[in-house]
C-alpha cells in the first residue's frame, strides 16, 4: 500500500497529474459524451461533434467510462476527473506487487522492476479509460494465479466462480475496447484452471448496449491497417528516443523471463508474456500494457536463479516487515485527502487542459464566431474544442479514429501536412477560420491562398478566408 500512495503523490505532484493527464483532448469528448449520456438517459447513436462527417452512425464503445467521467465533472470539474485517473494509477501500483506477491517473486527482485515499470507506464498515464482496462488485466491475473495456485484456489475458474468472469468480462467491455485481452488470457490458462473462465469471461463481454457488434467494430478497427498506420499512439515505439533505456529494459526483462519459464515448464504464463511483449513491440500502448502485466512474471523467473541464501533471506524478512502495513484505512483516508485536494478551489484553478499545448487563450476568439463557422483544427484540438465549448460549436475532426475512417484521415494528412491535392480537399471542405498551432505546416502555405492571420500567440493562430 506504501507504494500506491507514494504513486498517488507522485502522480499528482512530481508529474503534475493536474496538467499532464489531460495531455491528450480526447479526454474532452469523453467528459461531455457522458454529460450527454447522463442528461438524455441513453446512448448517442449519431455523431454530434463534427461538421465534416455530421450525423452518422457511431459507436460510443467507452460509455461506461464517459458516464464516470462526466458525472465527477459535473460534481467536482476536471479535478475530480483528474482525482479518478491519478486513483486508477495507483490501484494499478498496488495490484502490480500483489501480483509479484501472487507469484512468490522475491521482495527486493520486485522493488528493482517497480523503476522500470513506472517509467514505463508513465508514457499513457493520461485521463483517459484505457487505464481502466490496466486495472481489470491486473485483476484477471490475479483471479487466474489464485485459481492456479493450489487447495482452494481453483474456486475462482470452477462452477462457484464462473459469475465473477463474467461480471468482470461486462464490466471491461463497457469500459474499454481492450476487453478482448480477458478471454485471451484466461484461455492461456485454460489448461491449469479449466476452460469456464475463458468462456465465462467471452459470454460476459456481450453484456453490452451493441451486444456483438461492438466485437465486429472492434475487430474492424483493429484490422484497418491502413487507418492505424495514420495514428501516432498505434506505431512502433522509438526505441531510440531520449530516457528510453528503463523501457528497453523492461521489454528485455520481460522477453527473457518468458524464456525463463517456458524453460521450467510454466508454458502459461510464458504464453501471457510472450503475448504481451508482442503486443507492446507493434505499438507504444502496448508498453504500459506490458510493463504492468508482464514485468511480475518477470519476477518471479528472476526470483527462481541461484541467489545467495543472504539475498533471499533478507528480502523475505523485508517481506515480513511489509506484510503489516497493509494499510487499508491510510490508503482510503489517503484517497479522500487528494479528492478534497483537487476539488478545491485553488486547485481547480491549476487543473486543465496543458496551455502551452492547447489554444486555451485562442478559443476564446473562436466563441466569437458565428454559429456556422467552419474552423480547421487539427485532431489534436479537436477533443479540446469539444470540451470547451461543450459540444455547441462542430469541429472538423477529432481524436475518434474509429468513426471518421481512414479515407477521411487521408485527406486530413493531406490537408495537415500540405501533400499534393492538398487545396482541392481545403476548398471542398469549405472552411472559413483555421486555429493552427504556430509551427504548424499548414501556416506557411494558407496565404497562398489570400487568407490572413487575425489572431496570434504564443501556442495558436488564427487565419480566415480571404
Amino acid at each position: 500500500m506504501s507504494a500506491a500512495l507514494l504513486t498517488l503523490v507522485y502522480v499528482v505532484f512530481l508529474f503534475d497529474g493536474p496538467h499532464r493527464l489531460f495531455r491528450d483532448s480526447d479526454t474532452g469528448w469523453h467528459i461531455r459524451t457522458g454529460e450527454r449520456i447522463l442528461a438524455s438517459g441513453g446512448l448517442p447513436r449519431v455523431d454530434p461533434y463534427s461538421f465534416a462527417k455530421p450525423g452518422g452512425a457511431w459507436v460510443a464503445w467507452e460509455w461506461g467510462a464517459d458516464v464516470v467521467m462526466g458525472a465527477l465533472h459535473q460534481w467536482g470539474g476536471l479535478g475530480a476527473v483528474a482525482w479518478l485517473y491519478a486513483v486508477a494509477v495507483a490501484a494499478c501500483t498496488w495490484l502490480w506487487f500483489q501480483l509479484q506477491w501472487q507469484l512468490e517473486t522475491n521482495f527486493l527482485i520486485a522493488c528493482a522492476l517497480c523503476a522500470p515499470m513506472l517509467t514505463t507506464a508513465t508514457i499513457h498515464w493520461l485521463a483517459r479509460p484505457h487505464v481502466f482496462g490496466w486495472v481489470l488485466l491486473l485483476v484477471a491475473l490475479l483471479w487466474l494465479e489464485r485459481a492456479a495456485g493450489g487447495a482452494g484456489g481453483r474456486t475462482h475458474g470452477g462452477v462457484r466462480g464462473w459469475w465473477r468472469w463474467a461480471a468482470l468480462g461486462a464490466l471491461w467491455a463497457n469500459l474499454h475496447a481492450s476487453f478482448f485481452l480477458l478471454p485471451a488470457v484466461a484461455a492461456l490458462y485454460g489448461a491449469r484452471v479449466g476452460w469456464r473462465p475463458a468462456a465465462a469471461a467471452a459470454m460476459g463481454t456481450l453484456v453490452n448496449p451493441y451486444g456483438w457488434s461492438l466485437h465486429e467494430h472492434v475487430a474492424r478497427y483493429l484490422a484497418g491497417t491502413e487507418l492505424l498506420r495514420s495514428i501516432g499512439e498505434f506505431q512502433s515505439f522509438q526505441f531510440h528516443a531520449e530516457g528510453s533505456a528503463q523501457i528497453v529494459a523492461a521489454l528485455l526483462v520481460s522477453a527473457a523471463g518468458a524464456g525463463v519459464l517456458a524453460a521450467r515448464g510454466e508454458y502459461a504464463r510464458s504464453a501471457v508474456v510472450l503475448l504481451l511483449c508482442a503486443i507492446a513491440v507493434r505499438s507504444a500502448r502496448g508498453l504500459p500494457v506490458m510493463a504492468l502485466a508482464a514485468l511480475p512474471y518477470a519476477g518471479r523467473a528472476l526470483s527462481a536463479l541461484a541467489w545467495p541464501e543472504a539475498f533471499r533471506g533478507y528480502a523475505a524478512n523485508l517481506r515480513a516487515i511489509d506484510r503489516r502495513f497493509a494499510g487499508w484505512a491510510c490508503g482510503a483516508l489517503a484517497a479522500a485527502g487528494m479528492l478534497a485536494l483537487m476539488t478545491a478551489p485553488s486547485m481547480q484553478a491549476r487543473t486543465g487542459f496543458p496551455a502551452d499545448e492547447f489554444p486555451v487563450k485562442a478559443a476564446a476568439e473562436i466563441e466569437k464566431l458565428p454559429a456556422g463557422a467552419r474552423v480547421f483544427a487539427p485532431d489534436k484540438y479537436g477533443g479540446y474544442l469539444i470540451y470547451r465549448f461543450a459540444g455547441r460549436r462542430r469541429v472538423f475532426f477529432d481524436g475518434r479514429s474509429d468513426y471518421y475512417g481512414a479515407a477521411f484521415l487521408r485527406d486530413y494528412v493531406a490537408m495537415a501536412q500540405v501533400r499534393p491535392g492538398w487545396k482541392e480537399s481545403w476548398r471542398r471542405h469549405g472552411f472559413t477560420q483555421a486555429i493552427l498551432p504556430v509551427n504548424y505546416s499548414l501556416n506557411s502555405v494558407l496565404g497562398e491562398l489570400g487568407w490572413r492571420v487575425c489572431y496570434r500567440d504564443g501556442v495558436a493562430m488564427i487565419w480566415t478566408q480571404p
